[in-house]
């Protein structure tokens, strides 16, 4: 038995209709992590009400209104990443500097006694996100089922027939408008499957066919290695009004810039020395733009009640993506080395959630201050949408089934043991958005591309403390430290089911991330 494969391009332009991010990749792109200056991430990110720091222009701009002077601040930060996921235990770390945060904001008091007592300004530059992470799964679990079986039965529900996979006459299945699964074909092209003598139903390759009964071979190992790179960053431009000292009110302008980078490595081992490979990389690269208004009401002195509202951030997105695939199986007369898709490109546009954020701070004379934030993300408004701006209903259909609105909880308090020098500390518990469905596997998760791992999230928390410490009344330091525990399952593919009957089941394992984030603002006043 012998194929004839034909990969012409060396790249591919793909409609978004054909080759487009997917649910989970829509709400990757929807998180942030607790960034900032380090008086902001020391107390937790609770600044909705209190105000007074330039990280809280990206959540509350009213928060810039209590500033009394101009300002500038920067911020660098050492981030170290530890990973490790169970069945067996497989460890990963990695460590890194990075420049976070770099503001200004400028005050203009009016010559009023009452009604417009001035206005504030604000230019800043924050890290919303940071991608860097590497780790490795070597879990087998109870899991029978081989990355094979799931891509002959993908290429089975999808109703594939063989003439659809094959290169040939001049057709090239990964350049046609009729075919959105070119995992399917690489799995074709590299004798991960093979189709039956019907042509629209295939097996597995890592078997013996007898007397026409398929007999796989027993799974002997399973490694997948994920490195990810990449941030997301942020540029707000801000305004804000202080009107009679009792009502703050703002507004920004946010520039959000996307870049993700995912490289992946995946091998099986089988009986008789067969193995399969799987290499993937993605590129994302994606610019949007934001508007976030905001107020500050102070009934007392010591009290401050904050509201606002970010809009979705609406993005310009672009994919760029290529896979490798390599066998050998006793099926199968020759190994299969080196199959390469084509280069492809796909161009798409990508709307993230709303939020809604109320905020409550309570001032304790000149010693102290206590602030707590709620903010409710609303994730079913999410969206995807080709280039030219028609709606990928498909996806949208898959966010809007498997994904709620979820709440975030923030609280930080500060104490200055002298006028000089305080001690803070916070924490914040990030609601998960995710359905039961999704996060248990009890529907299947299609994957875009060829792709097949991906991971749904459990839960995340922060944990933070810091100091500052003025030196002279215009300049300080700031100093804290982000502990971050996020906890993940880990799919090598989706589980599928025919009605409700599961016929691929898919073990995940638990990914666990501790980060480990240190930062350092200097601050000037003037």
């Amino acid at each position: 038995m012998k194929r004839i494969n034909l990969i012409i391009p060396a790249l591919v332009f793909i409609s978004s209709a054909v080759f487009s991010q997917g649910q989970l990749d829509a709400y990757k792109y929807a998180q942030t992590d607790l960034g900032g200056t380090a008086r902001y991430q020391a107390m937790g990110g609770a600044f909705g009400a209190l105000g007074g720091d330039i990280s809280v222009m990206g959540a509350n701009p009213a928060g810039l209104s209590v500033y009394r002077s101009s300002e500038m601040v920067a911020t660098i930060s050492h981030k170290v990443i530890a990973t490790n996921t169970t069945g067996p235990t497989a460890t990963g770390s990695s460590a890194r500097f990075n420049f976070d945060n770099i503001a200004y904001v400028g005050y203009f008091p009016s010559s009023a006694d009452a009604g417009i007592l001035g206005w504030n300004v604000g230019f800043s530059y924050n890290r919303l996100k940071d991608y860097y992470r590497n780790y490795t799964s070597l879990g087998m679990g109870d899991q029978n089922y081989s990355l094979s079986d799931y891509i002959a039965e993908r290429a089975n529900v999808k109703g594939r027939h063989k003439d659809d996979l094959s290169h040939g006459n001049g057709y090239d299945p990964y350049a046609s408008s009729n075919n959105n699964d070119w995992l399917s074909v690489l799995g074709y092209d590299a004798v991960f499957i093979d189709a039956m003598d019907v042509g629209n139903r295939y097996i597995s390759a890592f078997g013996d066919n007898i007397n026409g009964t398929m007999h796989p071979y027993p799974l002997a190992g399973r490694e997948l290695n994920v490195k990810e790179r990449g941030a997301i960053d942020q540029y707000n431009m801000a305004f804000g009004l202080n009107i009679s000292d009792i009502a703050l009110l703002g507004a920004s302008l946010a520039i959000t810039d996307i870049s993700y980078h995912y490289n992946s490595y995946f091998a099986e081992d089988f009986a008789n020395k067969n193995y399969l490979e799987l290499e993937n990389w993605l590129r994302t690269e994606g610019t949007g733009y934001a508007l976030n208004i905001g107020a500050i009401l102070r009934p007392v002195n010591f009290l401050r009640l904050g509201v606002a509202y970010n809009s979705p951030t609406w993005y310009k997105m672009t994919d760029r993506y290529q896979a490798t695939a390599n066998s050998e199986t006793n099926y199968w007369n020759e190994p299969r080395f080196d199959i390469r898709t084509p280069e492809g490109i796909t161009e798409y546009r990508y709307r993230s959630p709303d939020k809604w954020l109320f905020s409550a701070a309570l001032i304790i004379g000149r010693m102290a201050l206590l602030s707590v934030d709620y903010e409710r993300t609303n994730y079913k408004n999410m969206k995807m949408y080709n280039w030219e701006g028609i709606e990928d209903r498909i996806t949208n259909d898959e966010v809007t089934t498997n994904f709620t609105s979820a709440a975030t909880l923030r609280i930080g308090g500060e104490v200055k043991l002298t006028p000089r020098f305080a001690i803070r500390a916070g924490a914040a518990r990030i609601g998960n958005p995710m359905s039961s469905v999704l996060r248990d596997a009890t529907s299947e998760v299609y994957t875009v591309g060829t792709i097949p791992h991906y991971t749904t999230e459990k839960s995340i928390t922060n944990y933070t403390f810091g100091l500052g410490y003025r030196f002279t009344s215009n300049f300080y330091m700031d100093a804290a430290c982000v502990l971050k525990a996020q906890e993940e399952n880990l799919y090598t593919f989706s589980k599928i089911y025919a009605g409700n009957q599961l016929i691929i089941n898919s073990t995940p394992t638990v990914l666990k991330t501790n980060t480990t984030h240190v930062a350092l603002t200097l601050g000037y006043k003037f």
